[in-house]
């Protein structure tokens, strides 16, 4: 299903696809793209974390509450889940360099705009239109990536791509940990404006319009309706199961909603002429091992890292800014490994690498395990770094895979598959591990405290204290003395600590789990058909 590309408004040049023009000058340079892309890019990914960092600020300058705070990220993660496989196809249908423009565009004046709320609720509707425009412009970039590198430079070029988002997710708590502190939460918003602007200024001037000769042409919208609430069952579900609790019949009815959702959408999908997701791109067996793969690595990744933040600010005491420094390691073997992944995979295919970097994954998150309330930094940046090194050809060589073995005129719904994966293997990880770890601090509470000799705690007493402990913070009564505060800190971390490594040797399960999943990919059978306009 090899495909070739067409630059709307644009004569035939010699040597090139149909249709098309070479590039002239920086105008649709590969190497200029990327970096165009990447600015874009960038935003979306600092926000998934960055914005966590303000929230204590917001709660306490708009006077929110626990919950209202809770849904400034979920709010994103939902609106952004649930639209991008949509997006994607937007940018299949009227060009990814527009889809592209108007995501950054929309993005950057939503950040703008909830810097200038004044409450809590506007916060929040400023979050969804955020999500929806980054659900634009995450799809677009890979799309424009696929159209604009010839195969042989494609992975490198996705590896600088994963390299941005890695760094910008593991350096949004640095960044915003220095904003909050020396500025104001929102200046947090506020810095996607003026980098908004540069993106579309170069975006303008360097982006160039690829479409393919057989783009969709219609729009499902029935698919488009019940993806999006299949979706949006589905997440809710993640995001809400550990207030709800995992036997709740709440919790089963979305994601029984949810199934239904999908099968009513899978038959739709063969019956329609132009659908939403053709689901024979499914029987690309390596295109499914990429989205399998991409959800795995999250679940690992995502759901591990959030204990960490806790494990660094509430156990060991340091300030947000301190706990982003501790991740360095982390963001620089990202930085670092993400190019060179691509090269290897460029190379030798993505198997070995892919597999690797799971192996790399696994040992890192049963590191994880072994951490306790005394362990040194040193010992602590093995482990991140590894993890980094690990997650490297992961990220780019399962997204190649995934957007490789797609035919061009499905890049745009196939960098939506590949990212709707991340998002909800994030939301996975981060339910599902939470689960263990607030089963493991029940367990283990009650015994702990007794064994201490502290004061026996009522139920309601038991249940307040365990929610803290599940976020590593010791309770301590205002005014208890020196000698009883110091055993219920050494009982709430120790506690916290067996949760989290009951949680990371989880993660490292399954990451063990997608080592065998990452033998069933290959590279992508259409990367051709994306050898794109202008000179390497």
């Amino acid at each position: 299903m090899t495909s070739q590309t067409t630059i709307d408004k644009l004569g035939p040049g010699e040597g090139t696809p149909a249709g098309s023009s070479p590039a002239k000058g920086w105008r649709g340079h590969p190497w200029v793209t990327l970096v165009t892309v990447a600015v874009g890019v960038m935003m979306v990914a600092l926000d998934g974390t960055i914005v966590a960092i303000a929230n204590p600020a917001i709660g306490k300058d708009l006077g929110a509450s626990w919950s209202e705070l809770q849904w400034i990220t979920n709010a994103y993660f939902l609106a952004l889940a649930v639209s991008l496989i949509t997006a994607g196809k937007l940018g299949d249908r009227f060009g990814h360099r527009q889809t592209f423009l108007i995501g950054v565009a929309g993005f950057a004046a939503s950040s703008g705009a909830i810097g200038l709320s004044d409450s809590i609720a506007m916060v929040i509707v400023f979050r969804v239109f955020q999500g929806l425009f980054g659900a634009l412009l995450m799809p677009a970039a890979l799309g424009l990536l696929r159209a604009t590198f010839p195969a042989e430079k494609l992975n490198m070029a996705i590896g600088i791509w994963g390299m941005v988002i890695g760094a910008s997710t593991a350096g949004g708590p640095i960044l915003g940990g220095v904003l909050v502190e020396h500025v104001s939460w929102q200046s947090v918003f506020f810095i996607n404006v003026p980098v908004g602007v540069v993106a579309v200024v170069l975006g303008v001037l360097i982006l160039l319009d690829h479409r393919a000769q057989n783009a969709p042409r219609s729009f499902d919208v029935v698919g488009i309706v019940l993806l999006s609430a299949s979706m949006f069952a589905l997440v809710w579900a993640l995001i809400k199961a550990p207030e709800w609790g995992w036997g709740s019949g709440q919790t089963w009815l979305y994601i029984g909603g949810s199934v239904v959702g999908f099968a009513l959408f899978s038959v739709w999908e063969t019956r329609v002429g132009e659908p939403l997701i053709p689901l024979g791109m499914f029987r690309s067996v390596p295109l499914s091992a990429g989205v399998v793969l991409m959800v795995l690595m999250a679940i690992a990744f995502m759901g591990g890292l959030f204990f960490v933040t806790f494990y660094l600010q509430n156990v060991h005491g340091m300030s947000p800014i301190d706990a982003g420094l501790h991740l360095l390691p982390l963001t620089a073997m990202m930085i670092v490994a993400s190019p060179l992944a691509g090269a290897m995979i460029t190379k030798v295919g993505p198997r070995v690498p892919l597999a690797g970097g799971m192996v790399c994954t696994a040992i890192a998150m049963y590191g994880m395990s072994t951490l306790e309330t005394d362990t040194g930094s040193l010992a602590m940046s093995v482990w991140f770094a590894l993890l980094g090194l690990g997650l490297a050809p992961v990220m780019v060589g399962a997204t190649e895979v995934i957007v490789g073995n797609a035919p061009m005129e499905l890049s745009g719904v196939a960098g939506g598959l590949q990212q709707a994966a991340m998002q909800i293997g994030g939301s996975l990880g981060t339910a599902v591990l939470g689960a263990v770890m607030a089963s493991k601090v029940d367990n283990d509470l009650a015994g702990n405290w007794a064994d201490a000799g502290l004061p026996e705690l009522t139920p309601a007493q038991q249940e307040l204290t365990g929610q803290a402990v599940q976020q590593g913070i010791a309770p301590v009564p205002e005014g208890t003395p020196a000698a009883i505060a110091a055993k219920i800190a050494d009982v709430a971390h120790g506690t916290f600590i067996s949760g989290m490594s009951l949680a990371s040797l989880v993660a490292a399960g399954v990451a063990v789990v997608a080592v065998f999943v990452a033998f069933l990919t290959k590279r992508g059978e259409n990367a051709e058909a994306g050898a794109g306009v202008g000179h390497i």
